[in-house]
């Protein structure tokens, strides 16, 4: 899996209640669905631009450039990667949103 700059929402996190090793691990977990979504969006988004990019080139051929089929296909795209990712791309990217939940903490002192 490759690594990923992740986003998390401090005003969703209470870093206040995050103690143990399990309320990072628990608060990770709560948080792993919408990451997971977002970096099948921000995937789809690329490759969405690619395409677009691509089919100019072909004469007689235009590509959507509807934002609505747009939205449509980056939206499906982000809840498949969710459904779709591996047990192990889970517990790497939930280990990394520890990791990252450890730094807002320290910072946040």
């Amino acid at each position: 899996m490759s690594t990923y700059s992740l986003s998390i929402p401090l005003g969703s996190v209470d870093l206040g209640r995050l103690k143990t090793g399990d309320d990072f691990r628990r608060e990770a977990r709560r948080l792993l669905p919408d990451v997971l979504t977002g970096i099948g969006e921000k995937s789809a988004e690329v490759a969405w631009n690619e395409l677009q990019k691509s089919f100019r080139g072909i004469p007689g051929f235009k590509g959507s450039s509807s934002s609505s089929d747009k939205s449509r296909f980056i939206r499906e795209a982000g809840q498949n990667h969710r459904r779709n990712a591996s047990a192990q791309d889970r517990r790497t990217l939930e280990d990394s949103i520890i990791e990252q939940l450890r730094e807002m903490k320290r910072k946040a002192r």
